[in-house]
């Protein structure tokens, strides 16, 4: 399974590309894989605040509901309206054009690297 070594992860399943203090946050393809076909995301709108940890959205799948978590403090700067209007891009491009929102952040907290979070998984 795909895990690129130039970002950041959470325990949660979320990836994060650093640009300076702006962050584009998505969900890794063992997420998606492991939520099956995506059929609704429901995104934080632009200009909201959120804390690492808090649940900011929703991704539904056709096996569950589960929280969009943010993954670290900031401000929502930009959201994927494409992933919002197709939603199984999340399925078929998780790391490119399936990213969700852009947070600009204001605390970072303790994130994992590549080799952690392949050993989270499993090294799959």
């Amino acid at each position: 399974m795909s895990v690129p070594a130039h970002l950041k992860y959470t325990a949660e399943h979320e990836w994060l590309d650093l640009d300076g203090d702006i962050a584009t946050i998505g969900i890794t393809a063992f997420a998606a894989d492991a939520l099956g076909d995506v059929v609704y995301v429901d995104l934080p709108a632009t200009g909201t605040i959120v804390t690492a940890g808090e649940a900011c959205g929703e991704i539904e799948s056709t096996k569950s509901v589960s929280d969009l978590f943010a993954p670290v403090d900031g401000e929502v700067v930009e959201t994927n309206e494409a992933v919002a209007s197709e939603p199984g891009v999340l399925n078929t491009d998780p790391f490119q054009s399936g990213w969700l929102f852009r947070l600009k952040v204001s605390d970072l907290g303790e994130l994992l690297d590549a080799a952690a979070y392949e050993s989270l998984i499993g090294g799959e």
